[in-house]
């Protein structure tokens, strides 16, 4: 990658090593499920069709390569690797909408949406893609190997991302936070301000230790873990973060979960569990700061995050104990002056 000339430094390097990874991932992940239908004598239908799937394009080492390879990535319309004309990878991920029930082609398309691919070199491409293609995602070993990999390219990426307020949380201060909150399998967990997921990893980990049967493998899958993250980067990395931790179909939801007004959060928007670092720092739009009430209305934004997550927190709890948080703040946060004297 250091080779090409449009990458530029790791916050280039990374998301274009990571939407490769995901697809490979996503495609090992469908071929296994297939293997398992037709074994049960049941109806597949995969996510990613004929001729956009990983093994369609990417899985030859002597594949669609240079000029070819980048017109297929990159255009609206282009010559497939198949030979015949449609719409290019990306565009045709971007196109992707639930239709079947499966939750996972709104991920994708989500996903694609905020992704670009910065490589000038088709030649230099293919080689990546060669080299990703030889990791198996079925393997447990590998998976624990890049899972490995993969979280020590995310604490790399801390120096670059503390700029703009936002602190990437190390591990074991993560794991300490989920560990004291203890979320309990059947109560649902939000990180507001997710970044590369970090919480919801944890969390998944922690509740995933609970799981005794089919039923609590699909509550922990399908109705445990939430997030929001506005930044398409980070965005990408979160997914690919859960999907290798074992998440299928990660709940995150692209945008600021700032952007609802306030007094409009019910009980039905509330969660058991918050555990979130947000961003502090920065300054949020005064279209931001109006969903919130006039004597707390402030342009930081580690204040109207607190505001939020406590507007967030489930009243009455749940069966398993009262709604609790943990919470990433700034130094002197909790005793100076300002919107938070009204709580």
């Amino acid at each position: 990658m250091r080779k090409d000339k449009g990458l530029n430094g790791d916050l280039d390097r990374l998301p274009m090593l990571t939407w490769i990874m995901f697809l490979k991932f996503l495609d090992d992940l469908e071929s296994q499920r297939d293997t398992e239908a037709a074994l049960a004598a049941q109806k597949f239908r995969a996510a990613v069709e004929p001729p956009y799937r990983w093994r369609d394009w990417a899985a030859r080492p002597d594949g669609v390569t240079g000029d070819e390879l980048l017109s297929f990535i990159n255009q609206d319309e282009c010559t497939r690797p198949d030979g015949s004309r449609g719409a290019g990878l990306f565009a045709y991920l971007r196109a992707l909408t639930s239709s079947n029930g499966d939750d996972r082609r709104d991920v994708i398309s989500t996903v694609f949406r905020g992704v670009d691919n910065r490589m000038k070199s088709g030649y230099l491409l293919r080689d990546i893609v060669n080299k990703v293609n030889e990791i198996h995602f079925t393997s447990t070993q590998e998976l624990n190997t890049l899972g490995a990999f993969y979280e020590s390219m995310l604490r790399e990426m801390r120096d670059a991302a503390g700029d703009s307020g936002e602190f990437y949380t190390p591990r074991p201060v993560v794991r300490f936070m989920v560990d004291v909150i203890d979320p309990h399998l059947g109560e649902t967990v939000l990180d507001p301000a997710c970044g590369t997921g970090g919480f919801l990893v944890e969390a998944f980990n922690h509740m995933e230790r609970q799981v005794e049967t089919v039923a609590d493998r699909r509550a922990l899958q399908q109705r445990s873990l939430f997030g929001y993250e506005a930044k398409p980067l980070p965005y990408l990395l979160a997914q690919m973060n859960l999907l290798l931790h074992g998440l299928d179909s990660p709940q995150i939801d692209p945008g600021n979960a700032l952007r609802f007004r306030l007094a409009e959060i019910g009980e039905k928007d509330r969660f058991d569990v918050v555990l979130t670092n947000p961003p502090f720092g920065g300054e949020e739009e005064r279209g931001i700061q109006s969903n919130f009430p006039q004597d707390r209305q402030t342009a930081e934004t580690a204040l109207l995050f607190l505001q939020v997550i406590m507007r967030r927190l489930r009243r009455s709890g749940s069966a398993k104990g009262i709604s609790r948080a943990a919470v990433v703040v700034p130094n002197g946060t909790l005793f100076g002056d300002g919107v938070l004297c009204a709580y």
